[in-house]
């Protein structure tokens, strides 16, 4: 007599090699952004996982191929998001925004065109890292001791309160260094701050008047201007610190997305930074939802085995949920690297069709096809453009 089958598992054994058995999704509510592979519909919200004990943080990672659908899922989490009275950032860096922000009744806000915003944290001990990790960005370069001496003690002797355009506070501190050409710190440092005050990053985050409100639930940044720059990584690391504050501003839990997150990534002094706002993200009710479009541009940063390295990494395996679209071979491989991928995890990247996603939310895994609804139709159109061009 032969048995039909030739071994026994249980859900528990395919979920330790990470197969997506039952794959029936979150068993949460709410407007769905799916549909699971052998389920019905998929629900996924970082607070809501998080309070159902899915997930041990609200961090989210997004990446794919270009026209895979993670703009698309990026989307449709946000005015899902909205509806449940979350308040949401949106670091912009090329202008694809704006749709959604129009379908929320609010206008995308160009830093410099529209008006500047204020970065710097209210306490004094993460303002002045924000200060020491701009300039280190800026100058291309870790402060020497003696710069970070100069820096901080600049810092320290600012009027209190803390003057609302701190940057040229701090200019004009050390303005009398440009008078001297010989080199010195406080030159380097003064040649830096003037950048932000009067050269190639004014008016993003320095300013006549009063820095924007910027009290909408709904908050889109567009730094399209800076897309091309050499000056991105710290137009969007100032970006990114403003925005941690609009947030959660009121009190309420917010998301903050991060668009071509390489631009941070590859930056070891934003790095840096950054390591202490994902470790703060329970505790201030704050998901970051990270962008990404090939994981070659993270391992890229820095040396193998090096430091900065290793910290992008840590960044995006402490995403505690993960949105992994279709990627080619060699960028599954380097995805697989940088999250710690199991091998069956990586060949199902290499196989999704275009709009399913292999969906990591703690230890569970969904394959999920993306179906936007009626209303979803109204902003995550990314082909727009390119229509136009062939008429």
């Amino acid at each position: 007599m032969t048995r039909p089958w030739t071994h026994w598992a249980t859900s528990l054994d395919l979920a330790t090699l990470r197969l997506p058995a039952h794959d029936a999704g979150t068993g949460l509510t709410g407007r769905a952004l799916g549909v699971a592979q052998h389920g019905g519909a998929f629900v996924l919200d970082p607070f809501d996982a998080y309070a159902a004990g899915l997930v041990t943080n609200p961090n989210v990672v997004v990446a794919g191929s270009i026209g895979a659908g993670k703009s698309t899922v990026v989307k449709m989490t946000v005015d899902r998001a909205l509806e449940r009275g979350r308040r949401v950032v949106v670091v912009d860096p090329k202008g694809e925004y704006a749709d959604l922000a129009r379908a929320h009744g609010v206008a995308s806000v160009v830093l410099g065109r529209d008006g500047w915003c204020d970065p710097f944290p209210d306490s004094d001990a993460d303002a002045g890292a924000l200060v020491r990790t701009l300039v280190a960005s800026a100058q291309g370069a870790a402060l020497s001791a003696e710069e970070l001496y100069v820096v901080d003690q600049r810092w320290r002797a600012l009027d209190q309160p803390r003057p609302r355009r701190a940057l040229r506070a701090l200019l004009d501190a050390v303005r009398p260094a440009l008078a001297d050409a010989r080199p010195s710190v406080a030159r380097s440092f003064a040649l830096t701050l003037h950048r932000f005050v009067h050269g190639d990053l004014a008016g993003l985050f320095d300013g006549e008047g009063a820095p924007l409100a910027l009290s909408d639930p709904l908050v889109v940044l567009d730094l399209s201007a800076q897309w091309s720059a050499s000056s991105l990584p710290i137009a969007a690391l100032a970006a990114v610190a403003a925005a941690q504050r609009l947030a959660v501003a009121g009190g309420r839990l917010g998301y903050l997305v991060l668009d071509e997150a390489w631009a941070l990534l590859a930056d070891p002094h934003a790095t840096r930074w950054l390591q202490g706002s994902w470790k703060l993200a329970r505790a201030r009710g704050l998901s970051h939802v990270v962008v990404l479009h090939r994981f070659s541009d993270v391992v890229a940063a820095g040396d193998e085995g090096s430091a900065q390295r290793e910290r992008a990494r840590g960044l995006l395996r402490e995403c505690e949920t993960a949105w992994l679209f279709r990627q080619p071979p060699d960028e599954a491989r380097e995805m697989a690297v940088a999250l710690g991928l199991h091998p069956l995890e990586e060949r199902y990247l290499r196989a999704l069709p275009r709009g399913s996603a292999l969906v990591r939310y703690g230890p569970y895994r969904s394959v999920v096809r993306v179906v936007p609804d009626a209303r979803d139709t109204l902003f995550i159109d990314t082909d727009g453009a390119m229509r136009e061009a062939a008429r």
